[in-house]
């Protein structure tokens, strides 16, 4: 099962053509010559494809799986990567043709993806609540924070199991998995160091982000934030390659986080903050904060506010297309991707996306919440 649909013939032969010209584009965009693609994972659905020249869905690619989250394409544009919480498994995707290569066991509850090279590094959260991602979702360990939580004050799961999470990392090649690394509790959001030879993970249960030898695995060090606030989530290398930026979902705060693994300073945020990037050239600095709705713009090197654009409901990640344009914001509770001009920050166009959007990442590779620029 390749590209997706319940069209008639006449139609979906039509509707065929148009997904995999649209797939293909991204091949030709490398040469600049179209803006290329975005692909959003739908936790409800499958993976919608949207051409960045016309803003406007152009297809669906098969997840392969129930309840897709983490996404990633890799560099070269050949292999599209899908995180499906149901069986615990990665579906690795020939992005051309939209065709099934392989699945590759992962375990428990995968959630985010990070590709780097061909090596695909997924969090796996078996102690995280994973229900079914309906109405009772918003309950569930992902979910933003009650009011109480989001006011400052300790908030953690109901969750007996008190088993760490880990890090899958993946030969997107050979299908293999080349080794598990053992993170803290609820595992998430993933960052590399500037040498790419050490991996920065966010522990949400456990308010830390614990620092790892990507070649064997080794927990290195580890960053308690518990005197900053609680859930970190989304972690971001700012481009000069000098700090790290950590949300704190629970604290309406991010932190800065120095080379030497220090927190140097806190910043206040709106409501529940996750997905958090730098515009390319490192001048901004972008959170979106789920429950206030908006998408918080910050000077990259004073850290002071320049702007808040209004989005929808549960607006966790975003991309910067490849020309650096625009920013596309998945938006799962509003069930849309909200367009938004770069440099003025202000809406350009709502497109509807009824299958609870999770993640989203372009080919080319452009900067955002999920993916970075190699």
């Amino acid at each position: 099962m390749g590209v997706m649909t319940t069209m008639a013939r006449p139609a979906r032969l039509a509707w065929f053509a148009s997904g995999l010209a649209a797939l293909a584009c991204g091949h030709a965009a490398a040469a600049g010559s179209t803006p290329g693609v975005a692909y959003v994972s739908n936790q409800n659905g499958d993976v919608d494809v949207i051409d960045l020249a016309t803003l406007a869905p152009s297809g669906t690619v098969s997840a392969y799986g129930k309840e897709p989250r983490g996404i990633g394409v890799t560099a070269d544009g050949k292999l599209l990567v899908v995180a499906n919480r149901e069986g615990g498994r990665i579906a690795v995707i020939d992005r051309a043709s939209g065709q099934l290569l392989r699945h590759v066991a992962v375990g428990t509850n995968p959630e985010f993806v990070r590709v780097r090279g061909h090596l695909a590094f997924v969090t796996c959260e078996p102690s995280a609540s994973a229900g079914p991602p309906g109405a009772s979702a918003t309950a569930t360990a992902s979910a933003p924070a009650p009011a109480s939580a989001a006011s400052g004050g300790a908030a953690k799961d109901d969750d007996e199991a008190k088993e760490p999470a880990h890090i899958a990392v993946v030969d997107l090649d050979s299908g293999r998995l080349v080794r598990s690394i053992v993170g803290g509790l609820e595992t998430e959001g993933i960052e590399f160091s500037p040498d790419g030879r050490r991996l920065l993970v966010t522990n949400e249960a456990d308010d830390n982000v614990s620092v790892h030898d990507i070649a064997t695995g080794r927990l290195l060090h580890k960053i308690d934030l518990k005197a900053w606030g609680t859930r970190p989530r989304g972690i971001k290398l700012a481009p000069d390659r000098k700090h790290y930026v950590v949300t704190l979902e629970f604290s309406n705060a991010f932190v800065v986080i120095d080379a030497s693994y220090r927190v140097v300073r806190s910043v206040k945020t709106g409501e529940a903050p996750y997905g958090v990037a730098f515009d390319r050239a490192g001048k901004r600095l972008f959170v979106a904060a789920a429950r206030s709705k908006t998408l918080q713009v910050f000077d990259a090197t004073t850290f002071a506010p320049l702007k808040e654009v209004t989005t929808g409901a549960r607006c966790w990640h975003f991309s910067f297309t490849p020309d650096d344009r625009t920013i596309l914001v998945a938006c799962g509770r509003s069930n849309e991707i909200i367009a938004i001009d770069a440099q003025s920050l202000e809406l350009v166009k709502r497109i509807p996306d009824s299958q609870l959007p999770w993640g989203i990442v372009t080919y080319p590779k452009a900067p955002g919440s999920v993916d970075q620029v190699e």
